[in-house]
């Protein structure tokens, strides 16, 4: 078992929506490279943004 890494060693990355810095997860691990959001909050945030934006033209 590889050693465990500590959370100030993993990767971040700064939210798209509400621009936080966010660190890896175990669950991002085969998808990391196209994870823009921290949260489901902010993944639906956006989408609702884009929907609002295309709708006012």
């Amino acid at each position: 078992m590889p050693p465990m890494r500590r959370k100030g060693d993993l990767p971040e990355k700064i939210c798209a929506q509400c621009g936080r810095p966010f660190a890896w997860r175990k669950k991002w691990e085969r998808v990391w490279d196209e994870v823009r959001y921290c949260s489901d909050r902010c993944r639906a945030a956006a989408k609702a943004a884009r929907g609002r934006g295309a709708a006012g033209r």
